[in-house]
């Protein structure tokens, strides 16, 4: 496979077990961070290079807290990936989100507080003596997110556009008091993952989108059970092949898609005096800054 490998997927949900793939091949990488989650898969969709990658590993060996993310946007970037769809479980905090839908969320909320955000400032990494302050204001791309839903559309699932996607730190599932809270916030879906893939994507000029399939109503919602692993689980497995026509609808339809809109997400970002950059830093972080210090 020659051809560059610009879209990537990243999730569960049996995505890279997708009939269609072919010349499907894995690829292990290791990374200034550490290694990814698990080998990344790699193959040919309708004509279009594509790679994926388990998040929590196969057989879901890794909880969200411990998520080796950076490993994980690197590894996809290092691959030349611009566009990258995130396949996301979550919970509706709205009566009109229902489970089986799914959500193209346009906004987050951070609620974690153990997990590393950046790329950048990182001693134990080799990165420290590097201050980057990339831009949020809209966490997921625009135009990757148009796609997405899109994508969806097209399979006659119900779909909601837009919303705030608030991320716990997890494992466990919400208290019935977060869960009204966070209803009480505005939030619409609320999940584990999307806090720092979101970030680490725009700080390595990635586009970054999700699609939020919601598997149950959190705890809030008192007609409901509350929500379990195996309601979870049943959910997933019964949109398996919604998501798999989903992202192969987006891959069509990013065929032909020019350069990532995020691919200069760094151009402002650098408050360090280039001069005063640890060369390390430069060396170890040269794929993602190399560009704006020369």
């Amino acid at each position: 496979m020659t051809d560059p490998l610009r879209i990537g997927v990243i999730g569960g949900s049996g995505v890279y077990q997708m009939e269609a793939l072919q010349e499907v091949r894995e690829i292990t990488l290791d990374t200034p961070f550490g290694p990814p989650s698990d080998a990344y898969i790699t193959g040919v969709l309708d004509g279009t290079p594509v790679v994926f990658l388990a998040r929590h590993g196969r057989g879901h060996r890794i909880s969200p807290t411990q998520l080796n993310t950076r490993a994980n946007i690197w590894g996809f970037k290092t691959l030349g990936v611009e566009y990258l769809i995130s396949i996301s479980a979550c919970g509706s905090l709205q009566e009109h989100i229902a489970p089986g839908h799914i959500v193209i969320p346009d906004q987050l909320f951070d609620r974690t507080h153990l997990r590393p955000l950046s790329f950048f400032d990182d001693p134990a990494a080799g990165t420290g003596g590097l201050v980057v302050h990339v831009s949020l204001a809209d966490p997921f791309c625009p135009f990757l997110s148009a796609v997405c839903l899109a994508a969806v559309q097209e399979t006659g699932n119900p779909v909601h556009q837009g919303g705030v996607f608030i991320t716990i730190e997890g494992p466990r599932f919400s208290t019935k008091g977060e869960s009204r809270i966070f209803r009480q916030w505005g939030c619409s879906i609320i999940g584990m993952t999307a806090v720092p893939e979101a970030q680490l994507a725009r700080e390595a000029g990635i586009s970054y989108a999700t699609m939020a399939h919601v598997t149950d109503y959190d705890v809030w919602h008192e007609t409901e059970d509350p929500v379990t692993v195996d309601a979870v689980i049943r959910v997933l497995l019964r949109n398996a092949e919604v998501a798999k026509s989903a992202v192969r609808n987006a891959v069509r339809l990013l065929a032909t898609a020019g350069p990532s809109p995020q691919a200069d997400a760094l151009k402002d970002a650098i408050l360090t005096d280039r001069s005063q950059i640890p060369a390390q830093t430069k060396k170890r972080l040269e794929m993602l800054i190399g560009k704006y210090l020369a």
